[in-house]
């Protein structure tokens, strides 16, 4: 029984992905920290734990939809393994959405639009876009810019016209770090029949994309830092942010370059951190240098030390790293073949 138990609650813990956990929140919570005003605790409070719940709910329904494809190539993963269920990933999803749902009800009625806008977004990304190219990763990338719009309207009225530009950011960045991860995953999207950027394109065209993506979000938040005087304490650590995402495509762009998993895996592992450290930055314009890195740094830790003990485990089932690993297609070229049927979201 507390062997079944332990099981169970270490599925759990890989499904919320505890490495990505914290990035949710602290876009919210940069959102909230706007310079001019103040910053009560319960409405700043809402501003991280509901788009952190709301992340939680979408990797539950995601590995939900997802648990056919996740068969043939992640089948060391919670749901195709059998430790958990489908059933109770549907149940633990929408037990997060409805927590997140109750919470902006009893903080401000008027963002339950942004909730469920970005609910119904996470879901149509797992169910069908995912699977449709560049149009999954711009519906992922939206996930961030509705995270930010929501933490404005926990402490203002509107979000106010500054807010946009960095909302743009996100936007613009989550999409670029999401297609780093479908280059990661071409090998299995391939053989499931999704029409990711890389599998119709190829890795190497991919990679090119989401790094033109990143260095214009990166362009436009350094522009609106720059512009905005308050955001001069968050400048040192948008600094380092650039820094980390110019590291991760260097290591995309390697020797062994993007077909390569384990390298895709890498670089995408430093934009883990990279984006953290840039919503950071965003929130230390609002609070502070100081404020920001207390959140900031225990969420680094956490983040850092998660991704070392679980995450080439989560994504990969044999550690392996050569193209047509565990007898899948080398993934280095396009595939020009119609989607199949049987990897179809079901």
């Amino acid at each position: 029984m507390a062997r079944a138990l332990w099981r169970s609650c270490q599925a759990h813990v890989q499904t919320c992905r505890p490495y990505t956990l914290w990035y949710p929140g602290l876009v919210g919570l940069a959102g909230a920290a706007l310079p001019d005003g103040p910053h009560p605790l319960w409405p700043m409070a809402a501003a991280w734990l509901v788009p952190t719940l709301g992340w939680v709910s979408a990797h539950y329904w995601g590995d939900y939809f997802d648990r056919h494809l996740d068969a043939i190539d992640k089948p060391q993963r919670p749901i195709p393994s059998g430790r958990l269920s489908p059933r109770a990933a549907v149940v633990s999803g929408s037990v997060c959405a409805a927590v997140a749902l109750g919470v902006v009800v009893v903080t401000d009625w008027r963002a339950v639009v942004l909730l469920v806008g970005a609910l119904a977004g996470a879901v149509a990304y797992s169910r069908w876009l995912k699977a449709s190219g560049i149009a999954g990763n711009l519906a992922r990338g939206t996930l961030g810019l509705l995270a930010f719009l929501f933490g404005t309207l926990m402490t203002a009225p509107y979000p106010p016209a500054w807010a946009v530009p960095f909302a743009l950011v996100f936007l613009v960045h989550d999409t670029a770090s999401n297609l780093v991860g479908a280059v990661r995953d071409v090998d299995g999207d391939r053989t499931g029949g999704y029409r990711t950027v890389p599998v119709r394109r190829g890795p190497v065209v991919a990679a090119s994309i989401a790094c033109s993506l990143y260095v214009a979000s990166m362009v436009l938040a350094f522009g609106v830092m720059w512009s905005l005087p308050p955001y001069a304490a968050g400048m040192p650590l948008l600094l380092f942010a650039i820094a980390c995402g110019a590291g991760a495509f260097v290591v995309l762009f390697s020797r062994q370059g993007p077909s390569c998993p384990t390298v895709a895996l890498r670089a995408h592992s430093i934009l883990v951190v990279e984006r953290l450290v840039l919503a950071g930055a965003v929130l230390a314009g609002g609070v502070g240098f100081l404020p920001a890195a207390a959140v900031l740094v225990p969420a680094l830790a956490v983040s850092v030390l998660t991704q070392a003990t679980m995450r080439e485990r989560h994504e990969f089932p044999t550690g392996l790293d050569a193209p047509g690993r565990a007898g899948l297609p080398d993934p280095s070229t396009p595939d020009p073949s119609p989607v199949a049927e049987s990897g179809r979201r079901g």
